[in-house]
């Protein structure tokens, strides 16, 4: 995949990419609240591609029709809300099954490739927080601060089945380490875009601390970084 060329964009990214339930969103949400930046997951626009597919009976293998899909996704963010065709699609978009179509399509670079335009024009004034799995290392490589979240596949299962449980979902701990540890062997595998530290990121493990202590953790880095 072609890397975007940043030279023209003056205004902050920070990036925060990670293992699935790493906890990326949450903490990538508050720090651009607390920032006043704007905030990508770009992790929902492979999740609402997926979600597409399903629904207009796409095969999830399908690689070019999967990316023409993309190219043209019409979402929208708005207040914590996710829009698909004008759909309000925010619950729909986390559901397991489809969580893990969107792992199976993010393995295919016409697919990847078909999102980095969408991804890159979330950079503008005052600034960006992007998480997901490449921001450091594909979609935003001069990023002002590069953060990589881990947890072991344990705290991870945990996380996500009390909010399963709280969202009333029934969730089995033992499937949920399982799913978790077979993305992570495919995120991490994959021949495009590979799950890695981006070169000069911050490592962050959240396995036993909790979201506010990581969210300062990262605003403590950003406070010393170099600014644009």
């Amino acid at each position: 995949m072609d890397t975007p060329h940043m030279a023209d964009f003056v205004c902050p990214v920070i990036t925060i990419d990670g293992p699935t339930a790493s906890g990326k969103g949450t903490v990538a949400h508050r720090v651009a609240k607390h920032l006043g930046f704007h905030y990508l997951d770009s992790g929902a626009l492979y999740r609402l591609t997926a979600l597409l597919a399903k629904q207009k009976g796409v095969s999830l293998d399908d690689e070019s029709a999967i990316a023409a899909l993309a190219r043209v996704l019409p979402c929208r963010f708005v207040h914590g809300h996710v829009f698909l065709d004008e759909v309000d699609v925010t619950d729909a978009v986390r559901a397991e099954a489809v969580g893990v179509a969107a792992s199976q399509i993010a393995v295919l670079p016409a697919v990847r490739q078909a999102l980095v335009d969408l991804q890159v024009a979330f950079r503008y004034a005052p600034g960006l927080v992007a998480d997901g799995r490449d921001m450091g290392t594909v979609i935003f490589p001069d990023a002002t601060l590069k953060v990589f979240l881990t947890a072991s596949a344990q705290a991870r299962a945990s996380r996500r089945y009390k909010q399963l449980i709280e969202k009333g979902i029934a969730a089995n701990m033992e499937d949920l380490v399982k799913d978790l540890t077979e993305r992570d062997a495919r995120d991490s595998s994959r021949a495009t875009a590979p799950l890695k530290p981006a070169p000069g990121a911050f490592i962050l493990d959240t396995s036993a601390i909790n979201a506010e202590q990581a969210v300062a953790q990262v605003l403590a880095w950003y406070a010393e970084a170099p600014k644009p």
